[in-house]
């Protein structure tokens, strides 16, 4: 969902976003402090609901007026730099956490410690502030995070006599290959994998079976070492697409909608997919067809996944950042941000928030992803540097010729590691 495209397009989009205001104006002769706000959201229920907490912002403080700013995911990156570079920067920048590292070293970002109320940064807890912090300062507040999920079609489950996994009995790995065995059929595959973008899942999944891959010494320097926690998922979608044949080769260059049509019609018994995927299922799936939420499988770190959650921050350069850090204080109040969260179809990081009983239903699966949310830590990797080439030079290639059968493991680990450590090696000379 958030590919950071870096094409002439996304120039053309930066340029575009520039010139619609994403520089701060002056304060206008009414004494007003006037605060830009450059929100990602994409979906109408979100807009609808970010632009509605600004117009009651705006009600509610006179004196400090927030305008509302389009961005967009597909090129955030590219039109952030640019801004930053130009001194026409957001004072508040909705953004990714795995987003953040560059900004952060490179100056462009408020370090926000001293200027978090307490009631925020109580309610957030340690392992989501994790996620945004960088050389031990906080770049970013992470307010909205999806789990990893499998979306699977009922009646198939039903028919098949599977047991059904829980939060509290989730399916192992193992488990969960033979099943995807017992659900492939005539004309149909256990599961789907869209692994357009491999990397990210991989790594993220990877926890579950306790691996790493990414690890830092004494002095802060991060070397990558491939364990044995490190191959079982990768293991286990190498073997169901060539041993097994229980996943469809297809989907390995899919993205995650692409898959949707193949499980409607029952082509596919499961999708893994993120959290929020749950809105176009209810929305695009035909009169009649049931579906469930599912846990991803759990290893030897249990339920644990890697995630980078949704951000708000504070550009360095902004003369407001007292009112900026207000302004986000206000957006994630426990009510609000249960209304974002909803909004897209993800979970809130604030424990206040996440304790809403409207996220606690069974209705399209949001308990089921209610209860996930403890075993949520920071993605691997999302605060190395040096990653951003690994993973498109190194890893991506690499995950997809596994994973396509082209090589084996043994060359795998190969070029993770050894590739990815003369990558990374740039990085921290």
């Amino acid at each position: 969902m958030r590919a950071l495209a870096r094409t002439a397009a996304a120039a053309a989009t930066a340029l575009a976003l520039l010139l619609t205001g994403c520089s701060g104006e002056d304060d206008g002769a009414d004494g007003k402090i006037r605060i830009r706000f450059q929100s990602l959201a994409w979906q109408k229920e979100s807009v609808d609901i970010n632009r509605q907490l600004v117009k009651e912002w705006n009600a509610s403080h006179p004196g400090v007026e927030v305008q509302y700013v389009q961005g967009s995911w597909d090129s955030v990156h590219d039109q952030l730099l640019t801004s930053f570079e130009g001194d026409e920067a957001p004072d508040v920048i909705h953004d990714a956490s795995d987003d953040l590292a560059d900004f952060a070293y490179g100056g462009y970002l408020a370090d926000l410690r001293t200027l978090l109320p307490d009631r925020l940064h109580d309610d957030i807890p340690a392992q989501s502030w994790q996620t945004a912090t960088f050389d031990g300062g906080v770049y970013g507040v992470p307010f909205l995070q999806e789990p990893r999920v499998l979306i699977a079609n009922t009646k198939i489950l039903r028919e098949s006599g599977v047991r059904i996994p829980t939060p509290e009995r989730p399916w192992s790995w193992p488990e969960f290959r033979r099943i995807t065995k017992e659900l492939t059929g005539k004309g149909r595959y256990g599961i789907a994998w869209p692994l357009k973008e491999p990397v990210s899942v991989t790594l993220n999944l990877g926890l579950s079976a306790g691996g790493e891959l990414f690890h830092r010494d004494a002095d802060g320097k991060v070397t990558i070492e491939s364990g044995e926690g490190d191959q079982v998922v990768p293991g286990t979608v190498h073997d169901q697409v060539n041993t097994d044949h229980s996943a469809a080769r297809t989907a390995l260059g899919m993205g995650g909608g692409d898959t949707l049509p193949g499980l409607f019609g029952g082509k596919y018994a499961m999708v893994p997919l993120g959290f929020s995927y749950r809105q176009q299922v209810a929305e695009q799936a035909p009169k009649g067809f049931e579906w469930t939420v599912l846990p991803a499988p759990a290893g030897s770190g249990g339920l644990a996944q890697g995630v980078s959650p949704q951000t708000l921050s504070v550009a360095e350069d902004s003369p407001h950042k007292k009112e900026a850090v207000e302004f986000i204080d206000f957006l994630l109040l426990p009510a609000n941000m249960v209304r974002l969260a909803k909004g897209d179809w993800m979970l809130p990081t604030g424990t206040a928030a996440l304790a809403d009983p409207s996220l606690h239903t069974t209705d399209l699966g949001w308990a089921t992803g209610a209860a996930l949310a403890t075993a949520l830590r920071p993605a691997p990797a999302q605060s190395v540097r040096g990653y951003p080439e690994w993973k498109d030079k190194v890893a991506t290639p690499a995950l997809q010729e596994y994973y396509s059968g082209a090589i084996g493991a043994d060359e795998l680990r190969k070029r993770l590691v050894d590739d990815g450590n003369r990558v990374l090696a740039r990085y921290q000379r």
